[in-house]
C-alpha cells in the first residue's frame, strides 16, 4: 500500500519579518504539509527562518531542504537543530547534503573537497548527529524522541547507501551537477536513469530495513499550459542532447493542463514510488491545484 502524499515548498527568497510568515501562512492556506528552506548563500539563513514560520504557521511541518553539510560543524549543527525543534515545537525534518556549489564555499573561505570527502564528511556528520542527539545528556534537547526525522539527498551511490543505512526520507534531485560547473548548474536526467538511481536505492534498503523510507523529488518546474510542446521549446537549448519527448518526460517536470499535471504526478508515484514532493518557491500557486486534486488518491 502506497504512503498518503505529502507536498512542500522549498522557499527561496528573502523577504522581511512581515513578508516571509506571510508567504509561510500562504503555503499553508493552500495545503502544503512542510515549508522548507535551502542552504545556499543569498536566500534566507535555515534556522531562524523556520523558527519564524513556525511563529506564523500551525501545521505544517519545517524542514531543510537541503543544508550543506560542508558549512556546518557537526557539533555545532546539533545545537541548532536541538533548538530549532524546541521552538518550533518538534516540527522540524532535518535535511542533510554534500553541497554542490564550488563557488560558495570558495566565498565562504571553506573548503570543498573531492565527491568522496564531501560524502566523508556527510557521514561523519550524519553519525555525530545521531550520538549527540540521541544522548539524555545533550543540551539542549530536541523536542522529537528518539531524534528529529533526517532526510538525506542525492543520487550517487555512496549517497544512496547512507540513505538507505540512516535516513527516514530520501531525496531524488533528477538532476546532477553539470560537468566542470562551479556555480551548482544542473542537468537534468532521464526517466530511464531515475529508473535505475531509484531501482538502485531500494537494493540497498533491503540490506538495512523491511521497508523502504519515504521517497521525496523536487520538482524543478511546474508549467500549467494546454500545448506542452510549445511551452518546452524555450529548455530544448539546455538539453541539446534530449528530445522534445524526452523533455516532456523529464521526471523534475510538470507540464499541462490541470489533468495532465494530475496524471503526472500519479504517475511519480506509481512508477518511482515518490508520495513526497517539493516544489520551488516560484511554483507554490501553480502547484495548488493539483495537490487538490490528488489529496487521498
Amino acid at each position: 500500500m502506497s504512503r498518503p502524499f505529502r507536498f512542500g515548498v522549498n522557499l527561496l527568497e528573502p523577504a522581511s519579518a512581515e513578508e516571509w510568515r506571510a508567504k509561510c501562512r500562504r503555503a499553508e492556506e493552500l495545503g502544503y504539509d512542510v515549508i522548507l528552506v535551502p542552504d545556499h548563500l543569498g536566500m534566507p539563513a535555515p534556522f531562524p527562518a523556520l523558527v519564524a514560520a513556525a511563529e506564523a504557521t500551525e501545521r505544517p511541518r519545517l524542514g531543510t531542504f537541503t543544508l550543506n553539510a560542508g558549512f556546518w560543524n557537526p557539533t555545532l549543527l546539533a545545537r541548532e537543530v536541538a533548538t530549532t525543534d524546541a521552538l518550533t515545537g518538534g516540527r522540524l525534518e532535518l535535511g542533510l547534503g554534500t553541497g554542490y556549489v564550488r563557488a560558495e564555499h570558495e566565498t565562504a573561505g571553506l573548503p570543498f573537497g573531492s565527491p568522496g570527502e564531501r560524502v566523508d564528511h556527510l557521514r561523519r556528520t550524519v553519525e555525530e548527529l545521531k550520538r549527540l542527539l540521541g544522548s539524555d545528556e545533550h543540551q539542549p534537547r530536541a523536542a522529537q524522541r528518539p531524534r528529529v526525522p533526517l532526510l538525506i539527498g542525492g543520487n550517487g551511490d555512496r549517497m544512496l547507501r547512507l540513505s538507505a543505512e540512516h535516513a527516514d526520507i530520501a531525496a531524488f534531485t533528477g538532476a546532477r551537477t553539470a560537468q566542470g560547473s562551479t556555480t551548482g548548474q544542473l542537468t537534468p536526467i532521464t526517466a530511464d536513469e531515475l529508473d535505475e538511481r531509484v531501482a538502485r536505492y531500494l537494493k540497498f534498503v533491503e540490506d538495512h530495513r523491511e521497508e523502504p523510507p519515504e521517497l521525496n523529488l523536487l520538482l524543478q518546474m511546474v508549467i500549467g499550459t494546454e500545448d506542452r510542446e510549445a511551452a518546452v521549446q524555450p529548455f530544448l537549448e539546455l538539453v541539446p542532447d534530449m528530445t522534445v519527448d524526452q523533455v516532456l518526460e523529464l521526471p523534475i517536470s510538470l507540464i499541462g493542463t490541470l489533468d495532465e499535471l494530475t496524471e503526472q504526478v500519479l504517475a511519480r508515484r506509481e512508477r518511482y514510488g515518490f508520495t513526497y514532493l517539493t516544489v520551488l518557491e516560484p511554483y507554490m500557486e501553480a502547484f495548488a491545484p493539483v495537490m487538490e486534486r490528488v489529496r487521498g488518491a
